[in-house]
């Protein structure tokens, strides 16, 4: 019966570490949006669609397109 209560024990540390997983992600999803500059408030729209949408790209093709038409003028403006 001793055996149990390690056992409850390790599995109490397992939601903290996934928690922590979670805010890693965060991290790199704002560093990410951050790389967009100008972009970035059409890239957040574009994801605030997707969510209402339940993930219909063909119901967002006018964020997808206005989002497609700053990166390009940001990657022509950069000479790249």
């Amino acid at each position: 019966m001793d055996n149990a209560a390690p056992t409850s024990t390790s599995s109490s540390l397992t939601p903290p570490q996934q928690v922590a997983l979670h805010q890693d992600d965060t991290a790199d999803d704002d560093e990410n949006v951050k790389q967009l500059k100008e972009c970035s408030v059409l890239y957040l729209s574009l994801q605030d669609c997707l969510v209402k949408s339940n993930r219909n790209w063909k119901s967002c093709q006018i964020e997808v397109q206005a989002l497609k038409a700053c990166n390009d003028r940001r990657k022509n403006s950069s000479g790249k």
